[in-house]
């Protein structure tokens, strides 16, 4: 069915969003149909807000509304200890478990050769930059346990080892609560591989 010019347009563009296929772009566009004129200007206010008052921290890559991030700037933060995430809101996953009290390093993305996304593409520089500087003890690899997500872990410890930094890797397995029967075989072995002692 074809609709009106407006509304065709701005089913795409919602289209372009990730995770929004045609059926929710459709069910979003007629839900803003609904609305207001007002509730759709405080949209693209608030749209249009974030792309002006969002940045990239100087120092970790994080996304902020400042120079330097609050994870970067807080004194009670360890600098020995520096996290590596794939994307900015897995700075957010690390930070609810509450116990990590280190800095991070945000890398926007993971290798894929496929998507034509190599290390050039990656934030590696400022990470092998802030590790060559000394101080840093440990730098834990959390990217992804996707095939790019492990290429990209393999390619930074290759990288990070020589500088004489210790290098690890999340623990990766089978979720708390599930059971062992829904586990994959590749979940099973690098749950039995990160084992620890009790």
């Amino acid at each position: 069915m074809d609709y009106p010019a407006p509304v065709s347009r701005l089913i795409d563009e919602l289209r372009k969003l990730p995770g929004i296929g045609p059926k929710s772009a459709q069910r979003i566009a007629f839900h803003l149909l609904r609305g207001t004129r007002e509730d759709a200007s405080r949209l693209s206010e608030a749209i249009a807000a974030l792309l002006d008052g969002i940045r990239m921290c100087s120092v970790c890559n994080a996304v902020t509304d400042r120079e330097v991030c609050a994870h970067c700037s807080d004194p009670a933060r360890s600098d020995r200890t520096i996290c590596v995430v794939e994307e900015p809101h897995d700075v957010i996953a690390v930070e609810k478990t509450r116990d990590f009290r280190g800095r991070y390093h945000v890398l926007h993305g993971a290798l894929s050769p496929l998507q034509g996304i190599g290390p050039d593409e990656l934030r590696v520089q400022g990470l092998l930059d802030r590790v060559g500087a000394g101080g840093v003890e440990e730098v834990i690899l959390a990217t992804s346990p996707t095939v790019e997500g492990e290429a990209t872990a393999v390619y930074l410890a290759r990288l990070l080892k020589p500088l004489g930094v210790r290098v690890t890797r999340i623990a990766m397995g089978v979720p708390v609560g599930s059971d062992l029967e829904w586990a994959d075989e590749v979940t099973m072995a690098k749950a039995l591989e990160g084992r620890r002692e009790y």
